[in-house]
């Protein structure tokens, strides 16, 4: 018969120690990395919350407008005139509209995300599709920034990117980080053209 102390239960993270403690920090941001890899979204920056209700606000007025006028259209012409295939189509179109301001901002919201580096603004967005812009950063012509009534009243802005094929948005910025964005850009367009113009000198 084998005798002696029951063994101590062995303590798992910081109770470890120091070393311990490390170790566990270095496993939750491998795995942190890892899930944001899978996912697609690492190297990309989220909206802020300021976003999603400035979304949810231009979709609600948007959707006020259209269902004004489709109920416009029913009162004064199909309503009238009892044409009932029209009433029936005007209320599948009211039923998802309102489908629409209700869920479409939570998806845009949520696969909205932009990632910008010394060679490209790279942008996805997208509620039924995904689209992706990317952008060389030597293609860059020029940058502003605007900002909308429903802008000004959450605090966010746009980057207005200009290309030779036309004119990139990065949307619903807070105001500080869009005004972040469009400095660090302008500094890298003016490295660009000086470096462009030095090889130019060199030739």
């Amino acid at each position: 018969m084998i005798s002696g102390r029951a063994a101590e239960p062995f303590s798992v993270g910081c109770n470890a120690g120091k070393r311990g403690c490390e170790e566990e920090e270095k496993m939750k941001t491998e795995q942190t990395r890892l899930e944001k890899h899978m996912s697609g979204t690492e190297g990309y920056e989220k909206l802020s919350k300021r976003a999603l209700s400035c979304m949810y606000m231009s979709g609600i007025v948007t959707g006020t407008v259209i269902l004004v006028i489709i109920g416009a259209v029913n009162w004064f012409w199909l309503i009238p005139e009892d044409i009932s295939v029209g009433m029936w189509i005007s209320a599948g179109l009211a039923v998802l509209i309102l489908l629409d301001v209700i869920v479409s901002p939570y998806f845009r919201y949520h696969r909205y995300r932009y990632s910008i580096n010394d060679e490209c603004i790279d942008i996805v967005e997208g509620y039924l599709f995904i689209k992706r812009n990317i952008v060389p950063i030597e293609r860059l012509h020029k940058l502003q920034t605007a900002r909308g009534p429903f802008d000004q009243l959450f605090k966010v802005a746009k980057v207005v990117v200009t290309t030779g094929g036309g004119d990139v948005t990065i949307s619903f910025l807070e105001e500080e980080k869009a005004e972040q964005i469009a400095d660090s850009l302008r500094r890298r367009i003016n490295e660009i053209v000086t470096e462009q113009r030095s090889e130019d000198g060199n030739r």
